[in-house]
């Protein structure tokens, strides 16, 4: 099996006019992982998307999809699938029909009925698209994306409008896919998501990666929080908290397990309860929303 990246995209650029939305952009997507592409609003993240999926041309730079052009789709389309946030079935044909039309389009084989199974709409076979509700119509695009098990799949917002069975049915589906050597590509507004189950994490800002690399990764970029609160007259705990209001004191740190201890070490010795004790660590949402306060990169 191939050791080259499935996605490699190098200094890729994207502009509307006088608008630059993505800025010399690279990175890589191996075979195998689920990597997770990321943004704030107007990241240019949509922008890079499209240009790996085929849909648009780069205004310059090189992207590459099994080490061919993503224009090329007689290459790439077979081997790729892809579950876009809205996909504009017909409203006339039954769900099966649209599967098998989606199967012939992209050139792989697999039933219908298989995977109309994993998205537990066997029973709905023979129902017009028109008359699905919002759920049952995403779970038709994910049928319609792992259709032939392709080797690439882009899932864009895949459990939106999902219920929470759906939800779990749909990542059981994914990881099956990953056991048989499929590469995940996903984009997500549900932030827990991309936290539990991407292997590697793209943050897009103003057009460029802010950060890239394991959650455990991107959540070091930021000190965990401990907070208490002290009973009036206490000593000082030994790392200098800094105070958050109403009595409360916070302190930040990149050794959670160390300070913590040490906290609690320091309380016990000096019979000192510590009240409303939180510890939390560092989630991706909150680097999500620390890239909003960094400066602009030039």
């Amino acid at each position: 099996m191939s050791t080259a990246p499935v996605i490699d995209v190098d200094a890729l650029n994207v502009s509307y006019g006088d608008f630059h939305a993505v800025k010399d952009l690279s990175f890589q997507v191996e075979r195998g992982e689920l990597y997770a592409l990321l943004g704030t609003n107007g990241a240019g993240k949509t922008s890079t998307l499209e240009v790996v999926e085929g849909h648009r041309a780069a205004s310059s730079g090189t992207v590459r999809v099994f080490g061919e052009s993503p224009s090329d789709r007689g290459a790439v389309r077979p081997r790729t699938g892809i579950m876009l946030q809205e996909s504009g079935f017909s409203p006339d044909l039954t769900v099966a029909e649209t599967v098998r039309l989606i199967g012939r389009l992209s050139g792989r084989t697999d039933s219908a009925e298989r995977v109309l199974g994993i998205v537990d709409l066997a029973g709905k076979a023979e129902t017009r698209v028109a008359q699905l509700s919002g759920g049952e119509k995403r779970r038709l695009d994910f049928a319609t994306a792992v259709y032939g098990r392709p080797e690439l799949i882009f899932l864009d917002e895949p459990t939106t409008g999902l219920d929470i069975q759906s939800r779990d049915a749909l990542w059981d589906a994914v990881e099956e896919l990953r056991a048989d050597g499929s590469t995940i590509v996903l984009t997500t507004h549900y932030l827990e998501e991309a936290q539990q189950r991407a292997d590697r994490i793209g943050l897009m800002h103003h057009g460029v990666f802010r950060h890239e690399g394991t959650v455990s990764e991107l959540t070091r970029t930021l000190p965990a929080a401990i907070q208490f609160s002290l009973p009036a007259g206490s000593p000082t705990p030994p790392m200098h908290p800094g105070p958050v209001g109403d009595g409360a004191y916070q302190i930040e740190t990149f050794d959670l397990q160390a300070d913590l201890k040490q906290l609690l070490d320091w309380a016990h010795a000096h019979g000192v309860e510590l009240h409303g004790l939180s510890a939390a660590p560092t989630r991706l949402d909150d680097v999500f929303r620390a890239i909003d306060a960094e400066p602009a990169l030039a």
